[in-house]
């Protein structure tokens, strides 16, 4: 997997997280460095370990369904971006998210908005990936994107978190059909 690629899955990844913090952004009165980065290092530390989880789990499988490993790839990726595009565009009522940092909520969020990472590192368990760089880029990503989240959240408000969730979904479907077209050799 090259750099763009792994930059591409990373993003993907994380526009769950920058939404939600975009929605602790908005809660908060007012944000400072501290609670954004107290944001961040929960999303990004989660961002990393589900991929790496995901991946010990998909390793364990590789050998017995190494010939239809691009399809799981595409398939796995192309349901969670259809799941997140699908979140984007419904009119429910917006998620209440509070401003509250504690470690539980804290952790029920990281892990709500990681799930996708446990899928999408079964899938690097089918490809050449050096986990430790990969996972370690992902969190860097999340923690990145999250910090400027809770700034973003705080100044602009909810206008952008449906359009982070339907970019994060739309990349990962591109992604998985780039995995199978590469794995098919049409490209």
């Amino acid at each position: 997997m090259n750099l763009f690629t792994l930059f591409t899955l990373a993003v993907g990844l994380s526009m769950d997280a920058f939404a939600v913090a975009i929605c602790k952004g908005l809660a908060m009165k007012k944000t400072d460095v501290k609670k954004a980065v107290i944001v961040g290092l929960w999303f990004g530390g989660f961002q990393a370990l589900m991929p790496l989880l995901g991946y010990l789990l998909g390793v364990q499988f590789k050998d017995k369904i190494t010939a239809i490993d691009h399809w799981i790839a595409f398939l796995l990726l192309g349901f969670i971006g259809v799941n997140m595009i699908k979140e984007a565009v419904q009119k429910d009522d917006e998620e209440e998210t509070d401003d509250s940092l504690a470690p539980r909520d804290m952790l029920i969020l990281a892990v709500a908005t990681s799930i996708d990472a446990l899928a999408a590192g079964i899938t690097l368990a089918f490809l050449e990936v050096h986990i430790v760089p990969a996972v370690s880029f992902i969190g860097i990503t999340t923690f990145i994107l999250s910090v400027a989240g809770v700034k973003v959240g705080n100044v602009f408000g909810n206008r952008y978190k449906a359009k982070a969730e339907l970019a994060g979904g739309i990349i990962l479907i591109l992604l998985g059909i780039k995995i199978l077209i590469e794995h098919l050799g049409i490209m």
